[in-house]
C-alpha cells in the first residue's frame, strides 16, 4: 500500500462527533480531544434539548483522574457554519442541574 493510500484511509476513519451524536443508526463511543490533546473516549448517554440548545451527556468509557465512576459529562453543543460545530464542557453547575434533571424527566417518560 503507497504511503498516500494510506493517509486516505486513516482520514476516512475520523468522524465526526457531532455527526455521531446526531446519527440514531450510530452507538459508537465519541472520541473527544483533551486540553493536551490525548484522546478521551466517552460512552453515548443522550441528547436533550433545553431552551434551544442540545446538549450531550456523555460517560468517559475509562476511569479518569478525579472522576467517579459513575459520573457523566455535560457538554454543549455550539453551532458554528464558520469553523464547523463543536462540543464544549458545560461548566455552570446550575446548567449542569438543569441538564440532568430534563434527562431524568425524558428517561422516566420513557419507561411509562
Amino acid at each position: 500500500m503507497k504511503k498516500e493510500e494510506k493517509k486516505e484511509e486513516v482520514l476516512e476513519e475520523v468522524v465526526n462527533p457531532i455527526d455521531q451524536l446526531f446519527d440514531p443508526e450510530n452507538t459508537d463511543n465519541i472520541v473527544l480531544y483533551n486540553d493536551k490533546d490525548e484522546p478521551v473516549e466517552f460512552e453515548q448517554i443522550a441528547i436533550i434539548p433545553l431552551d434551544d440548545v442540545n446538549y450531550a451527556i456523555l460517560q468517559p468509557v475509562k476511569k479518569l483522574d478525579g472522576v467517579a465512576d459513575d459520573e457523566a459529562f455535560a457538554f454543549e453543543v455550539v453551532e458554528d457554519e464558520e469553523n464547523g460545530d463543536t462540543l464544549q464542557l458545560v461548566e455552570d453547575d446550575a446548567l449542569i442541574d438543569r441538564i440532568f434533571e430534563e434527562y431524568k424527566d425524558l428517561y422516566n417518560s420513557q419507561k411509562k
